[in-house]
């Protein structure tokens, strides 16, 4: 196939996929509606399947600057503060991964791949450019050069989306996550600056990692929601504060005080894409969020991101037809996706579970030391490692 490829989108996906192509001798426009790259929300959790590929990018040392690698990952009881679960991680994900666990504010990681990809002679960044009708059309008169390929990692709501029949459709989940951050002083005796803390309770969790840019943490509270909550994002409003403090009514008093502490929290209604088709066999392919966008209760949204990059060039080195190349690169994803849904679907009941069913949770855990615990995640943090 030719070496051109286009990619709509210059987020994550977007920048990942570009240097995976790059480095493997494509070359790549990358074309994005905003003028100015900038990265909304705070913090991101980069497991080890995700970190490896960065690492084999050569970003690894970039991204040790900036992130804190936890100690461990830990489940508390959001009412008793009793903790339920210890998952090891630092140097022990490293040894058992084969990669760094890392955490670090998004706009770190954009402006890390940025770099990259504007270091990168094979990759063009062209901004300010919305792509309607045609997008092999449009794109060559952007960029001066028909792309063999389009890829739409251009998010949820992604408009080349449209241009893939059968794609899958946006769809809200019931949750709304509500993100934010809080001064290492005004966390001091409830959040542990070398873990990352899941906070469990009957309608409510919340998620807090350290994060060095800001000397602070970052907070993800995620609360059942309704279906009027179906907008993307938006800022804080006292109505809709008060529906969230209220999720966490009966929780330990540090816990609600530290919610009410937070700076500048904006809710995120949590929607997905609903199973469909990923590419046309032709000229089009989805990846990312704007072909399976799922609920984050694995943190794996960015992760998966990152691999379909690395996957999708793998398979377009790998081939000189398009249509093979996006049936293996299909072949290969689905049922990794499927297994992570799956993972997402599970920990959302539990850890949101009530009465016997949390009861029930909370026996299991108690019966798993680290090491076992550890094992449960072998088969998505350990995934791309080499052989040990």
């Amino acid at each position: 196939m030719s070496k051109a490829v286009a990619i709509v989108g210059a987020g994550v996906g977007g920048l990942t996929t570009a240097l995976c192509l790059a480095h493997r001798g494509f070359d790549v426009d990358i074309v994005e509606q905003a003028a100015v790259l900038t990265e909304v929300g705070a913090g991101l959790q980069l497991s080890p399947n995700a970190s490896r590929i960065l690492s084999e990018l050569g970003l690894l040392d970039a991204l040790e600057a900036v992130w804190t690698e936890p100690d461990a990952i830990t489940l508390v009881d959001g009412k008793s503060l009793r903790s339920l679960a210890r998952v090891p991680s630092g140097r022990f994900a490293r040894d058992r991964w084969r990669a760094p666990y890392g955490v670090l504010h998004r706009a770190s990681l954009q402006r890390i791949l940025i770099t990259a990809v504007t270091a990168e002679p094979r990759c063009r960044l062209h901004l300010g450019h919305r792509i309607d009708g045609d997008a092999q059309q449009a794109i060559a008169a952007i960029t001066g050069r028909m792309p063999a390929l389009v890829i739409g990692a251009d998010g949820i709501w992604s408009r080349l989306r449209t241009a893939v029949a059968g794609a899958g459709t946006v769809r809200f989940s019931g949750n709304v996550a509500w993100r934010m951050t809080v001064t290492r002083d005004a966390a001091a005796g409830l959040l542990q600056p070398d873990c990352v803390t899941a906070f469990l309770g009957a309608r409510a969790h919340l998620v807090a990692y350290p994060l060095r840019e800001i000397d602070g943490f970052n907070l993800v509270a995620i609360i059942e929601g309704k279906e009027t909550d179906s907008v993307w994002v938006g800022k804080d409003s006292e109505g809709r504060r008060r529906d969230y403090l209220e999720a966490f009514s009966g929780w330990n008093g540090d816990v609600l005080a530290l919610l009410k502490k937070a700076d500048a929290p904006t809710y995120w209604p949590l929607c997905t894409v609903t199973d469909g088709a990923w590419q046309d066999g032709r000229k089009n392919v989805l990846i990312g969020d704007a072909a399976h966008a799922m609920t984050p209760f694995a943190a794996q949204g960015a992760a998966m991101a990152i691999e379909d990059a690395s996957e999708l060039a793998g398979c377009l080195v790998g081939s000189s037809d398009i249509a093979e190349a996006l049936r293996a690169f299909e072949a290969i994803r689905r049922p990794r996706i499927a297994q992570v849904r799956r993972r997402a679907a599970f920990n959302r009941f539990a850890y949101h579970a009530r009465g016997p069913f949390r009861l029930g949770r909370d026996v299991v855990l108690s019966m798993k030391g680290p090491e076992a615990l550890a094992a449960d995640f072998d088969w998505l943090y350990g995934y791309g490692a080499p052989e040990r």
